[in-house]
């Protein structure tokens, strides 16, 4: 083979020298040389590409071949922009680019060089560079076009325009294939038509204008199946949803149209190969639904899923990431679960407004390569209306095409018409085989048009006239392709008027099976989701606990910890056998160890999780000499499932629905997500709002994820302080999942082994928990090790020393959280007598624990006040949600129940420490004193200036 050098000078020739000493000159000062060759450097970089092949070049030819070059790489580069890819022509193609002209070549120039020296893999046929050109520019400018120049893997580049280059863009389909795409186009549009003309002026936000992404599925699907895959997870918004629940999942027209008919009509049973669908008790609309299908293909059970999605567009991407994760990943085996990324593949399905508008396609792109997230590449589709619910792309973008994001990612474009549709089985084709070949994400832009306005009620005409002029005035796919197809001879138009009218027969006979009335709403809670979450033991044998403490602490022969980490790690030892106290990130590693060790498999990330935000995790340890990892929780010797833990991306909404995603179709996994502070949540709230809190009701869709946001304030700042408790609270009903806010180490650990021991069960819910700061090594929130041995979590915790004499308690304090810690720490180093109060933690806030509360009441008859303590503010914390529940179960003759904490306030806490430390000692000096007692009026007239 020959050498680098050897090539060059093939290449070159005797100009070769004088290349070189340009392109030095050009490093060293770009301005030192002639414009053409400064910008052919900046172009192409050294003076040989790997586009080149090397031939014999004549002194005086040299400029001529090298503008032969540069219009190859023009063509590879910019022949996109003078692409045929736009239904309704209404984009000028700039085909002025590539014109020989401007290059200073004639055709006679071309004629005289070799194909090589413009395409290095020309398919059979092409005599000279000219017809090498051509050829070029039919593969780069007809129906489809690509955008390779952002992919720096050379590797990829080159076997993608191999690939492009010797045809790949061009379908080479049998007859009965193109009749067979011609039913299904007109099962695409005929199936729309009929819910137009059946149910006027509902909304079904129809697929039409982008008919083809129907085959286009077919053949993604087709082919990640013969390469290997189990399952097949698809998310998408509204837009062309009902078509493919009808065609590519196989959801049977009689449920479609049950669901046009105002209910779900579950009398009707799923055609063989779907298993359906499941409601939950509040429903959602019908284009917001979901479905499994089951077939059987090659002897292999295969599982195609579309995913619930709400109106919120995008934020399905990372769920649907998450699931593919879980379907990859195996985790019966201890240590890290083992990936197979051909056994499961996900499919995203954007909007073209939505793909470069919404944050969340970057947060879930940005996972793409990530050790912990990447699911074996991604098909990205964008169907392509050119048109968000009225805005232009003008207004909408500040880019070109709406699939420039994916530019920063490296991953490679396909533009593609949506009226071509053999061009776009042949996209779909190539884009698969890229996906199987690198295990890359990779994008097709199918660019149509929309037919209607957003929604079939809506009246484009009024803010996009011209657009739907030319709309009103096109052909659809399938009478284009009909008519191209009876031009050819492939079909007759008798065939094409007997296909049309079979399917049409299919369909009014499905909706003659649909009874012309309306059922009676089923909206029934479940009665296991009333009861709630039941009381479970959750104790660990002692034995055991100082087994799995002595395996976490041993770490290779030759492994060096830390110094200081070392130090704190140890300590742990003393823990168990002393009473110094467990504190809060040892109770999570002991509970983690014994949930492993009964067979449950974890997954744990979030930002800095591994080592934890305030450094009380490290469950993996790096070694101070060489930087290798080690996580002692992968050698437990008892362990029997995986466990994996992971530093997050800085994403809040993208890592937490990918996490719910990942939950949902791994059940039997305790999956936890933590913030790095509490409020960083807010930056997650549609996957909160939509899916972790309403999945159930909406979808009959359970998860037990669980969420670990810090909270508690230290005088950090408004940012650094509150959880944001009340919104959780907020998001609270119909027992949708618990919130607690829990103040001991052994709480914490008999909490994660409750929520452990109800996965994959009916009771399962989501968890969020209130978790600590400088409460996780705080003296008086550590346990010892015979509370971890016995009993179970407390939904409710008394203070200990206080209420002994229940006659003499006329104050009942209520509170949650740190700020009970705070009250326990002054009473620790008071000297006063507290015969009149008693403090009550209220360790399970949601669903409140009303019974086991009225029960403690009644045991104290002369209590004459009751007051809730908080640190957040009023209109913050738990204040609005608990007041009500709280005089519920108040004495008779205690109508109010006293708030004592910060006044109402915009931002959740003081920026100045200083600040906090006079409000959190006001908070704690009013709950303790006697004199203290004043009525709401006259606190709040007190803390205002209003």
């Amino acid at each position: 083979m020959a050498s680098r050098e050897q090539e060059q000078q093939a290449f070159y020739g005797p100009n070769l020298g004088y290349i070189i000493e340009m392109y030095e000159r050009f490093l060293e000062d770009a301005s030192s040389i002639d414009e053409e060759t400064r910008v052919y450097f900046e172009t192409h970089g050294a003076p040989v590409t790997e586009t080149v092949t090397p031939v014999h070049v004549e002194t005086g030819d040299f400029e001529k071949y090298l503008a032969a070059h540069r219009l190859a790489e023009r063509i590879r580069a910019k022949g996109h922009l003078a692409a045929d890819i736009y239904p309704l022509k209404d984009h000028p193609r700039e085909n002025e680019l590539l014109e020989l002209e401007q290059f200073g070549l004639t055709e006679a120039d071309l004629r005289t060089m070799p194909v090589s020296l413009v395409c290095p893999d020309p398919p059979t046929g092409l005599s000279d560079a000219f017809e090498a050109i051509e050829h070029l520019k039919a593969q780069y400018t007809g129906a489809a076009a690509v955008e390779l120049q952002h992919v720096d893997d050379l590797d990829e580049k080159k076997w993608l325009r191999q690939k492009v280059e010797q045809g790949a863009l061009t379908a080479k389909l049998t007859r009965d294939q193109k009749k067979q795409l011609f039913k299904r186009l007109a099962e695409t549009e005929l199936f729309e038509k009929f819910l137009h003309k059946t149910y006027v002026g509902q909304k079904r936000f129809s697929i039409e204008g982008l008919d083809a992404m129907v085959p286009l599925l077919d053949t993604i699907i087709g082919h990640l199946i013969a390469n290997g895959s189990e399952t097949i997870n698809i998310g998408m918004a509204h837009r062309g949803r009902l078509n493919v629940l009808a065609h590519v999942l196989g959801k049977p027209y009689e449920m479609i149209f049950a669901e046009f008919q105002h209910a779900p009509n579950h009398d009707l049973v799923p055609s063989e190969g779907s298993i359906g669908i499941t409601y939950g008790w509040t429903g959602d609309v019908k284009y917001h639904l979901g479905l499994n299908r089951k077939m059987e293909q090659q002897s292999t059970n295969v599982h195609v899923t579309l995913a619930n999605n709400p109106s919120h567009l995008e934020f399905v991407d990372p769920v649907v990431e998450g699931f593919t994760r879980a379907a990859q990943d195996d985790r019966s085996g201890k240590g890290m679960p083992t990936q197979s990324q051909n056994k499961a593949a996900a499919i995203l399905i954007h909007g073209d407004a939505a793909f470069p508008g919404q944050g969340i396609v970057a947060e879930t792109l940005n996972m793409t390569n990530l050790k912990g997230y990447n699911t074996g590449g991604t098909i990205h589709i964008i169907a392509n209306n050119t048109i968000g619910f009225t805005t232009e792309p003008t207004d909408s973008r500040s880019t070109r095409y709406s699939s420039d994001l994916a530019k920063g990612y490296e991953i490679p474009i396909f533009h593609v018409n949506a009226d071509q549709p053999e061009t776009c089985l042949a996209v779909a084709l190539l884009a698969s085989e890229y996906r199987a070949k690198f295990n890359k994400d990779v994008l097709i832009d199918l660019i149509g048009y929309r037919r209607f306005g957003h929604n079939e009620m809506d009246e484009p005409m009024n803010t996009n006239p011209v657009l739907y002029e030319l709309i009103h005035k096109h052909d659809t796919a399938r009478v284009l392709y009909a008519k191209d197809l009876v031009e050819r001879g492939e079909v007759s138009q008798e065939e094409v008027k007997t296909i049309e009218a079979e399917i049409s027969d299919v369909m009014k006979a499905a909706r003659e099976k649909v009874p012309n009335v309306e059922k009676e709403y089923g909206g029934i809670m479940p009665d296991v989701v009333f009861k709630g979450v039941p009381s479970i033991e959750t104790g660990v044998e002692k034995d055991k606990l100082i087994h799995y403490n002595d395996q976490l602490l041993a770490w290779p022969s030759g492994f060096t910890v830390f110094h200081k980490l070392e130090k704190v790690l140890k300590r742990r030892t003393d823990a168990l056998t002393t009473n110094k106290g467990i504190d809060w990130g040892h109770a999570e590693t002991l509970a983690f160890a014994s949930i492993l060790s009964d067979g449950t498999p974890i997954r744990l990330s979030g930002q800095d999780s591994e080592r934890g935000t305030f450094a009380q995790r490290n469950i993996n340890l790096n070694d101070v000499k060489t930087g290798k990892s080690f996580s002692p929780m992968h050698e437990l010797e008892s362990a029997q499932a995986s466990f994996a833990v992971y530093n997050s991306p800085l994403s809040e909404a993208g890592v937490l629905g990918f996490e719910y995603g990942y939950n949902v179709f791994a059940p039997e996994t305790l999956v936890l997500w933590e913030a790095q502070y509490g409020d960083f949540a807010n930056s997650g709230q549609v996957i909160f709002d939509q899916f972790i809190t309403a999945s159930r009701a909406k979808w009959g869709q359970t998860s037990g994820l669980v969420m670990l946001l810090p909270h508690g304030y230290e005088g950090q700042g408004p940012e650094h302080s509150s959880g944001r408790l009340e919104r959780f609270l907020t998001l609270s009903g119909e027992k949708n999942w618990t919130v607690a806010n829990v103040t001991s180490a052994a709480q914490y650990f008999h909490l994660l082994r409750r929520q452990a021991a109800i996965l994959g069960k009916d009771e399962v819910r989501p968890l969020v928990v209130m978790t600590p700061k400088s409460l996780l090594r705080h003296p008086l929130a550590t346990s010892d090790l015979s509370e971890l041995t016995s009993g179970s979590f407390k939904r409710i915790v008394e203070q200990e020393g206080l209420g002994q004499s229940p006659e003499r308690v006329e104050r009942l304090v209520f509170a949650t959280g740190k700020v009970a810690i705070d009250l326990a720490d002054a009473l620790a180093k008071s000297d006063e007598s507290y015969d009149w109060l008693h403090i009550v933690r209220v360790e399970e806030i949601y669903p409140f624990p009303a019974k086991q509360l009225k029960a403690l009441v009644a045991r104290y008859p002369n209590v004459t006040e009751v007051v809730w303590v908080q640190e957040e503010p009023k209109n913050m914390g738990a204040w609005s949600y608990i007041e009500p529940r709280l005089e519920s179960i108040a004495p008779n003759g205690i109508t109010q129940v006293r708030y004592i904490g910060r006044r109402r306030r915009s931002s959740t806490a003081e920026g100045d420490p200083t600040g906090h430390k006079v409000e959190q000692a006001r908070i704690i000096h009013d709950a303790l004193t006697r004199t203290a007692a004043r009525t709401e009026n006259e606190q709040e007239a007190s803390n205002t200036n209003a």
